[in-house]
């Protein structure tokens, strides 16, 4: 199938050629490093399909259009598909995919660094020591030991995260419509989410955006949170609400705040922006503090997972081009 593939960089065009060789699928791959909207939509004229990433927009305006150019199937290289109007795309006749399963790994791990690195203070020593300066003052962190910490959303992904603390020797409690029989094997105890946010001196978030879970860190339940609460999101941008975080940073409710992930992400990350004036006020405000830490987007980042999301991407073309069955896959 002649493809779309959207907000390409490097390592996609790369190993989405290396897995379309290697499984002879033959598919022909159109690479564009641009973002998908409603003025690019017109860039994949002559494809039969459209291989998004996370910050695409396929909303209902963008899927129209690409109806309208006789696109029929989109694949997202994402597990989540919260940037796709899946009830727009059914009305068009477009079939969505989604990439089911890559290395939970890969973001638990990161989660970990996270929650380490501004807890004790990582990336400011290593700023300090590049300078020349050993001094100690104002890195002291806390042992993780002993300590509570609250998972919310206890897939695949927050009970490999929680079987990492209970190494450390952590409380683990969870919060998920869904209980998994992994997260209690390893000793965590479910309970209400008012209840976790009450106990947790961390909070990990893990669970997918939904209309439900859309910011569920508000000025709310940040106000009943413990007290000096580290907050951990490597899952969506707005399941929190960074207005209330930054109050919460500023009153001391919240002891740190590290996100891999951010409400308004879509017209930042995944770019270079270095050498422009960065209008977003939020975000400024948010790297202005000493016990905050924003990245990219990168916890997915790794060779193992990277790989298979564009395995599966490549598989959803295929099944999708022979009629096969995308299982767990399909999204639409």
């Amino acid at each position: 199938m002649k493809t779309a593939v959207y907000s390409a960089r490097r390592y996609d065009q790369t190993l989405l050629l290396r897995a379309n060789a290697q499984s002879g699928a033959g598919h022909e791959l159109v690479f564009l490093q641009d973002r998908l909207d409603s003025g690019t939509a017109q860039l994949c004229s002559g494809c039969e399909a459209v291989a998004a990433f996370v910050n695409d927009d396929l909303g209902a305006p963008v899927l129209e259009r690409l109806a309208a150019q006789g696109i029929r199937f989109v694949t997202t290289r994402s597990t989540g598909f919260n940037h796709i109007d899946i009830q727009a795309a059914r009305r068009l006749g477009i079939t969505v995919a989604r990439v089911a399963d890559y290395s939970p790994y890969s973001v638990a791990e990161f989660a970990v660094g996270l929650l380490l690195a501004v807890n004790r203070k990582i990336a400011r020593a290593s700023m300090r020591t590049r300078e020349g300066n050993f001094e100690l003052d104002g890195l002291m962190g806390f042992d993780l030991h002993g300590k509570t910490v609250g998972v919310i959303g206890t897939g695949k992904i927050g009970a490999l995260f929680a079987r990492i603390m209970a190494g450390f020797g952590c409380t683990v409690l969870g919060s998920d419509v869904h209980r998994n029989p992994d997260f209690k094997a390893l000793g965590g105890r479910y309970v209400e989410r008012e209840a976790l946010f009450a106990a947790s001196d961390v909070i990990s978030l893990h669970c997918p955006l939904t209309e439900a879970t859309r910011y569920l860190v508000n000025a709310q339940t940040l106000a009943a949170t413990k007290p000096g609460c580290i907050l951990v999101n490597t899952s969506r941008g707005a399941l929190v609400d960074t207005e209330a975080a930054i109050a919460a940073l500023k009153s001391g409710q919240l002891r740190g705040l590290a996100i891999d992930v951010y409400e308004q992400e879509a017209s930042l990350f995944f770019q270079d922006l270095s050498s422009t004036i960065i209008t977003d006020d939020v975000i400024q405000r948010l790297v202005s503090f000493p016990n905050v830490i924003v990245t990219g987007h990168q916890a997915f980042f790794t060779e193992e997972a990277i790989g298979q999301i564009m395995q599966t991407t490549i598989d959803n073309l295929s099944d999708f081009a022979t009629g096969a069955s995308l299982g767990e896959r399909l999204v639409a």
